[in-house]
């Protein structure tokens, strides 16, 4: 079975007293899905807004992915699959590793 679609993302940026909000939209054409972002420029930096703009956004369309995501994984469950392992959020060793010698720990 083939399966085409087409589907759209619009960002729109705002930027009012140092700070940006990005907000981005998928339309699936049956549904849409909403991400937002942020960046506040810090008062001692000089104002470039490019770069405002490029970390809202970036963020926006990470949130955006986050949830695009959680909803398929909703889906999926409702179908009756395993739900899939939460994402690791942290980096360091597991509570109970053990220092390797070799490495003068």
């Amino acid at each position: 079975m083939t399966h085409k679609a087409e589907w759209n993302v619009g960002v729109s940026l705002t930027e009012e007293g140092g700070t940006t909000r990005a907000r981005a939209v998928l339309d699936t054409g049956t549904g849409q899905l909403v991400g937002r972002g942020s960046a506040r420029c810090n008062p001692e930096d000089v104002e470039v807004p490019a770069i405002g703009d490029e970390l809202a956004a970036g963020r926006a369309l990470r949130d955006l992915a986050a949830r695009l995501s959680r909803a398929a994984d909703r889906d999926l469950a409702s179908m009756g699959a395993a739900a899939p392992d939460p994402p690791r959020m942290g980096y360091g060793w597991p509570q109970d590793a053990q220092p390797r010698p070799d490495l003068g720990h």
